[in-house]
């Protein structure tokens, strides 16, 4: 697959979309419901990676609207933001901007590691999934959850099925369980049908709960 395909522009749909709607809707009775719900609704790319991930840890344990007003803030302190620039940042600055002493840590880490090279960003398209896991997850504060909403929401991998994530085990059992609780092997069961779109499918149960579309 290309670059172009995987490191998106902003507002980028995947090549793929189509074709995972219908083999959704062959394959899975709530799909064959849901996909027709939302019309021509898909997930988009916001584009730059490490925008992407620093977004992530300064929106971590607050709310969306209190996510957004410390980004602004934050955004403002370097011209552009970028790993070399946010490395010049003053912690006091980034502290009055409303960052906790971990955050400012976090972005820091995360600025080291695409400076110096930690992670592959150019490799990205030829490296599997597990890959890129682990070379995420080795930077403080992205967990695995993170590093999964970012192969979904950022380079839009087709198959990634973020068992951490709330909103789709309750999804998974309003849709598929009647409301039952929900285990992992449970949602494992599910998504066996969903591959190899288990991204997509998981996108349209996060619109079953939400019908706003949410981009990471």
């Amino acid at each position: 697959m290309s670059a172009a395909k995987i490191i998106a522009p902003v507002g980028a749909t995947p090549a793929y979309w189509e074709d995972a709607c219908k083999h959704l809707m062959k394959k899975d009775r709530v799909m064959k419901r849901l996909i027709p719900q939302f019309g021509d609704a898909c997930l988009q790319t916001r584009g730059d990676a490490f925008v992407t991930l620093a977004r992530s840890i300064v929106g971590q344990q607050i709310s969306v609207k209190a996510a957004q007003t410390v980004w602004d803030r934050f955004a403002l302190l370097p011209k552009k933001v970028t790993a070399g620039n946010v490395l010049k940042l003053k912690v006091d600055d980034m502290r009055a901007a409303g960052l906790s002493v971990r955050k400012v840590e976090y972005l820091v880490d995360l600025a080291l590691h695409f400076d110096n090279g930690a992670v592959h960003v150019k490799a990205w398209e030829t490296m599997d999934d597990e890959a890129i896991i682990d070379e995420l997850t080795a930077i403080r504060g992205i967990g695995r959850w993170t590093a999964e909403m970012f192969l979904i929401f950022h380079l839009m991998r087709p198959n990634i099925l973020p068992l951490d994530d709330v909103g789709l085990i309750n999804g998974i059992s309003q849709s598929y369980f009647s409301g039952d609780v929900v285990s992992r092997s449970d949602a494992r069961e599910v998504a066996a049908a969903w591959a190899p779109y288990c991204s997509v499918a998981t996108w349209y149960i996060w619109r079953s709960l939400d019908p706003v579309p949410v981009n990471y």
